[in-house]
């Protein structure tokens, strides 16, 4: 039967001390203390297999977690779920408990994917939010699932609308325009060109799409002369 400290102690048999120092730096909002150090895929592993027993029901009723490595496994057994209102009802408990941009951007559950039109509602519901990773996460669901066949100039005010000038919404922003302008270049250029973008965010995305290879030498060479 599930129990909190038998699964931390689990968890921490998992872990890789060189591995927690390393990745400890690449989430600086979250405390060293309450990383453990166990490795993505150790911990996907380790996912599929409470996945299988009645205990990953009750850790997922178990909020707040204090360790990193418990919010990243939630995450991975919320990719698990089948079921778009149970998920979507997950998704809304734990959100807000969501503290780095890790957590929040490696939960891609499949179910998302064929729901886009459900998923459209609940995003716009997220990028409202007063939590900073929700609205991260409103952000990264329309750049991973509308920016292709259902794509529609109109989300692009869905994102340029958010009014929150936190880091990692900032970085967000950045990153799907700079995406957009990889999938949908014609129209993503034109935001640039109609300075839509706050100052800070529109040299952000041109650094982001300059970086990429995902486009040509003439388009990044037309970006760079966008700069403001």
């Amino acid at each position: 039967m599930y129990n909190k400290e038998n699964l931390q102690e689990k968890l921490f048999s998992l872990a890789d001390e060189k591995y927690k120092d390393f990745h400890s730096k690449l989430i600086p909002t979250v405390d060293e203390a309450v990383v453990m150090g166990v490795r993505t895929p150790v911990l996907r592993k380790f996912a599929n297999e409470i996945s299988k027993t009645g205990d990953a029901e009750q850790f997922l009723n178990d909020l707040p977690h204090k360790y990193y490595e418990e919010n990243n496994l939630h995450a991975f057994l919320l990719e698990r779920i089948a079921n778009y209102d149970e998920l979507i009802e997950r998704l809304d408990e734990f959100l807000p408990f969501v503290d780095n941009w890790a957590t929040c951007d490696m939960m891609r559950p499949k179910i998302l994917k064929s729901n886009r039109k459900r998923l459209l509602e609940d995003i716009r519901r997220w990028i409202k939010s007063p939590y900073v990773y929700e609205v991260r996460y409103a952000i990264n669901c329309l750049m991973t699932y509308f920016l292709d066949e259902d794509f529609d100039e109109e989300f692009y005010n869905i994102v340029i609308g958010v009014n929150n000038d936190d880091y990692y919404i900032f970085m967000a922003k950045a990153w799907y325009f700079a995406t957009a302008l990889a999938k949908q270049y014609s129209s993503a250029v034109k935001v640039l060109e109609e300075r839509r973008l706050d100052k800070k965010t529109h040299n952000k995305t041109i650094q982001k799409a300059v970086e990429s290879y995902r486009l040509s030498s003439e388009e990044k060479a037309y970006l760079k002369t966008l700069k403001c």
